[in-house]
């Protein structure tokens, strides 16, 4: 994004709780415990090419009052217990209890899972991409993580409100929650935080007399042990106050799936970078890295990251394009928005030398075979630190920049 004096803009995250998250952390549950049976199926098969014998999956989940169904298109010589990994995820998550609305011991269950198409398979067997669609990847220098601030915060929000949940800080609060975070940027720079809207699961402990908002005691204790413990001081109150609002319709006790419907990939803006860059439209959760939807665009970011890591721009925004059972892709543009150090035609020339952009290619860069995904499914799928997100790696900084060079 290319902006120049005064604006707003606002991200949102949602809390593992989330019914949509639910749905996407069953989902790459289910893809996770595939992949396990498929490595301990390579390690006793090592001349087989794991390109045609690794499962192929397609997993998504709906989630309602009482009721999860999972469904999609598994091929796959691994026996899943769909039941008992659908109560797993539920009860980690924190489902334990009908004051939730929601348990996971009582729940009902449906398996609608099917085959992939052989159509598919045909051309996904030789090594080429699992569907057609365009990929995009983004980084900027805002924050250390090479995110845009909006979506950063929203989520450092969401990650606190599980962390006080869970370790008891506040012990009134369910599994659910969605955060928001407002940025004034002046000159294309974050200065202040405008707005955070905190809206959180709760038990009836913390209603007022009129059992219809929370107590202004509990509200305090929310912005100060969530809102003002994550998110930057010297953002905030800068010339006027920060507005903090904490549900704002006054309380959250019916939350979860016994509130609103789940379904995975319903959060394509939460995972990626909050509406501050486009998105190309796929989901990720449920699909593995043969689903370009998913590899290509953690590709996408981990070439965005690079370039911006090696001072080659501020910001860079890295779009991949690809043809179902073909092997490389389609189109590859870099955008840097002005802010590149060598023209963009020139970059993106640098990018399709450094890096092998076939589906092959971006599974063994990225070491996506690995069972990983579950944990991508809350919290965002960039910005983070743990060693399973490869993709936000760094390593390919110098070869950037000695490619570049070498172009001049």
């Amino acid at each position: 994004m290319n902006a120049h004096g005064i604006h707003v803009f606002t991200s949102e995250s949602v809390t593992e709780g989330h019914p949509d998250k639910v749905c996407d952390q069953i989902s790459d549950a289910v893809l996770d415990e595939v992949l396990k049976f498929d490595n301990a199926y390579e390690a006793e098969h090592p001349g087989e090419d794991p390109w045609k014998t690794r499962s192929r999956v397609a997993c998504e989940t709906f989630i309602t009052v009482g009721l999860v169904i999972v469904g999609g298109e598994i091929t796959t010589k691994a026996w899943v217990d769909v039941q008992d990994l659908v109560r797993q995820v539920i009860r980690e998550i924190g489902y334990t209890d009908a004051k939730y609305g929601f348990n996971y011991s009582t729940c009902g269950i449906l398996n609608a899972i099917g085959r992939q198409s052989p159509d598919i398979a045909q051309g996904v067997d030789q090594g080429g991409a699992g569907d057609q669609g365009l990929m995009v990847g983004y980084a900027c220098d805002e924050t250390p993580e090479l995110m845009p601030t909006p979506i950063a915060l929203a989520h450092a929000l969401t990650k606190r409100l599980a962390e006080v949940r869970r370790k008891q800080i506040l012990p009134y609060l369910g599994p659910d929650g969605k955060t928001q975070v407002t940025v004034e940027y002046r000159e294309g720079r974050p200065y202040r935080l405008d707005t955070v809207v905190i809206s959180c699961q709760h038990t009836e402990d913390i209603l007022g007399p009129d059992g219809k908002h929370i107590t202004e005691e509990a509200r305090q204790e929310i912005i100060e042990k969530v809102g003002r413990a994550v998110l930057p001081k010297e953002l905030l109150d800068v010339e006027k106050p920060t507005l903090f609002y904490v549900n704002p319709t006054g309380k959250f006790v019916v939350g979860g799936p016994q509130s609103d419907t789940g379904m995975t990939g319903r959060k394509i803006i939460v995972d990626t970078y909050g509406g501050w860059a486009p998105h190309g439209g796929g989901a990720f959760s449920g699909k593995d890295p043969t689903k370009v939807d998913r590899s290509a665009t953690y590709m996408a970011r981990h070439i965005a990251k690079n370039i911006v890591a090696a001072g080659l721009a501020r910001q860079a925004l890295v779009q991949l394009a690809y043809a179902i059972g073909i092997c490389k892709p389609v189109s590859v543009m870099v955008d840097t928005f002005g802010s590149g150090v060598i023209p963009d035609e020139q970059l993106t020339k640098v990018v399709k030398e450094v890096f092998d952009l076939t589906p092959r290619g971006i599974i063994k860069e990225l070491d996506l075979w690995r069972p990983i995904y579950r944990k991508t499914a809350a919290y965002g799928h960039f910005g983070r630190t743990e060693p399973e997100f490869t993709w936000e790696s760094t390593h390919h900084v110098e070869d950037l920049k000695r490619e570049a060079k070498r172009l001049a």
